[in-house]
């Protein structure tokens, strides 16, 4: 599904700040597997992602996604597999329109947008169903605008926008990091039944070890802009919070 192929990325090449995030990265992730990735700040975590979303190109190596080269395509054109919610809220939705609004924007993500968006019932009905499993109670309220939300339900329902079209590929880059532990447990939660329920490739960013340890099927530490560990399902199910404590002492 993602196969990133000896990945180097420099920042400032040339000049003395110049700064290498990412060393010779190689990583495959299949169909469907949740891998969650570590790390202390600046050991290239979202570099990667940036790298892999199109946000930023590599320096060196390729970026493969179900056989297609696309490490020279820029981030809209990944849009047809890859989706991503943010560590600040405010990213994912647009505040002027109503939640309604923003999902139909959701929904056409990967088509040719057309100057009328229309929305029918069988639509209302599509994204009410869809908000109702985060029992907040916002889908009776749709023609409310999305600035008047609150952080919490905001990321919730980027999360939930973000398997509105034929999406294959999510990415969570620290997106409970802005949030109250009240509202970063549903966020997590809701996204692991949503890589379930949609059979989705995932990649989660996170600095809380709990989290990490609990979620995903694979776990990747990354420092320096090298993976440093890449545990797969079976020693990741079988590690232990405190061992992983250890790695950062």
């Amino acid at each position: 599904m993602i196969e990133l192929q000896h990945i180097s990325k420099r920042f400032n090449k040339g000049k003395v700040n110049e700064v290498l995030a990412l060393q010779d990265v190689s990583l495959t992730i299949p169909e469907q597997e949740f891998v969650v990735v570590i790390g202390a700040n600046g050991s290239g975590k979202t570099t990667l992602l940036n790298i892999l979303s199109g946000a930023e190109y590599c320096t060196e190596g390729n970026v493969i996604i179900s056989g297609t080269d696309v490490s020279r395509l820029p981030e809209y054109k990944r849009s047809k597999w890859i989706a991503r919610v943010f560590q600040d809220p405010l990213k994912g939705t647009a505040s002027d329109l109503s939640i309604l609004d923003n999902f139909r924007l959701a929904a056409i993500r990967t088509t040719n947008k057309k100057l009328i968006i229309g929305v029918n019932e069988a639509f209302k009905k599509r994204v009410k169903d869809t908000i109702s499993i985060l029992g907040m109670g916002l889908e009776n309220k749709l023609e409310q605008s999305m600035g008047t939300l609150s952080g919490g339900q905001r990321q919730a329902l980027t999360l939930l926008m973000s398997v509105m079209d034929d999406t294959r590929i999510l990415l969570l880059d620290e997106p409970t990091a802005a949030l109250d532990p009240r509202s970063a447990a549903l966020i997590l939660q809701t996204a692991d039944n949503l890589i379930k329920q949609y059979h989705l490739t995932a990649i989660l960013i996170t600095h809380n070890l709990k989290d990490a340890n609990q979620y995903g099927t694979r776990l990747i530490q990354m420092g320096e802009g090298k993976i440093i560990r890449d545990l797969q399902k079976t020693d990741k199910a079988a590690l232990t919070l405190p061992q992983m404590y250890e790695w950062f002492n």
